[in-house]
């Protein structure tokens, strides 16, 4: 391969990946070129293999925006061999939410590697503005989880979490254990409701007080923990209708519910007890550029078990096979790509 083409992994439909020989594109003004280390498989990724966006993606998109990696060459103030995250959102800058402060939730909203090509791909060249620096002794596999702790730190800011407040979480996948672990580090008392049993048990060893609400009345069980008074703040990360039904039955009096989950049909909602019992609803979507610092803070620190959290590492000539398994196991949580050689 010559230093002009890179290795990168394309969906092409039909639930398939080909990693072809591509020319590497050189950075446009503004932009820096970031050797990729580690990308790691998220639900939207999941969402694409499974062809529910190929009208968003088309069948030549190179995906993926969980990633670590290193600053390939001195370009827009990063120094080459920096380590850095993308925080992967480009927002026009010219409407109602970016004139409002509100970049984030942009109304044309380019989401990378979604929108664009994405990291898995061994250059990526990204906006400067959507880079952050990374401590030089980060494990470069652990910063590929900066990206989803983000968007748990954003759902517990916008919660209002205070130390000491009882928290639910409900679903125990990967973005409810990383909510639940940065509720915790926050200094919330958390319960997780899932029913999977890999993923109860994958919570337990990381400490979390668990219930299965396929054996054990949520509501009631969570009343017993809190003297009855139930959940300050609740998150609904399953996505499921179920899940919806909890959410009002475990909330306290005041009650912040926050929606993390995206529901494929629109769920049913009990308006009643928002009346009954003064609740409120917080809708959360994706970061700011705070969520990743903190981010970036709580893994440095050590507040996500990490070592758990990462379940398998793939390199990117194996990414079809990734993504088969990942489709079928009832035990991985989160799933990285190898794409760098040196990482």
């Amino acid at each position: 391969m010559t230093a002009d083409m890179i290795n990168a992994a394309f969906y092409r439909g039909d639930r398939t990946f080909a990693v072809e020989k591509t020319p590497k594109t050189a950075p446009q003004p503004g932009e820096v070129p970031i050797r990729i280390a580690y990308c790691g498989i998220c639900g939207t990724d999941m969402h694409v293999y499974h062809g529910n966006m190929d009208a968003r993606v088309g069948h030549n998109r190179i995906v993926g925006h969980e990633m670590s990696g290193i600053v390939a060459a001195d370009a827009e103030g990063f120094a080459a061999g920096q380590k850095v995250v993308v925080r992967p959102l480009d927002h026009c800058g010219d409407c109602p939410a970016c004139n409002a402060g509100n970049q984030h939730i942009c109304h044309n909203l380019k989401f990378l590697g979604l929108d664009t090509d994405g990291a898995m791909q061994e250059i990526w060249s990204v906006p400067a503005h959507t880079l952050h620096r990374l401590p030089d002794d980060m494990r470069m596999d652990h910063a590929a989880l900066i990206e989803p702790v983000a968007v748990a730190c954003h759902d517990v800011r916008l919660s209002g979490l205070r130390p000491g407040e009882d928290v639910v979480v409900i679903g125990g996948g990967p973005i409810g254990v990383l909510v639940a672990m940065v509720a915790r580090d926050t200094g919330g008392k958390v319960v997780i409701s899932e029913v999977n049993p890999h993923r109860l048990a994958i919570a337990q060893k990381m400490g979390f007080d668990t219930i299965n609400p396929a054996e054990t009345d949520l509501k009631t069980a969570i009343e017993q923990r809190t003297g009855g008074k139930g959940a300050e703040v609740v998150f609904e990360v399953s996505g499921t209708q179920p899940g919806v039904d909890a959410m009002t039955q475990v909330a306290a009096t005041r009650g912040r519910i926050v929606m993390v989950a995206i529901h494929a049909q629109k769920p049913q909602i009990d308006l009643f007890q928002f009346f009954w019992r003064e609740l409120q609803l917080v809708g959360v979507r994706v970061y700011e550029p705070e969520d990743y610092e903190k981010a970036i803070a709580i893994i440095a620190a050590g507040g996500v078990d990490a070592d758990t959290f990462i379940t398998d590492i793939s390199p990117l000539s194996d990414i079809q096979a990734a993504f088969e398994a990942l489709d079928s196991s009832p035990t991985a949580m989160k799933s990285l790509i190898k794409v760098g050689e040196d990482a």
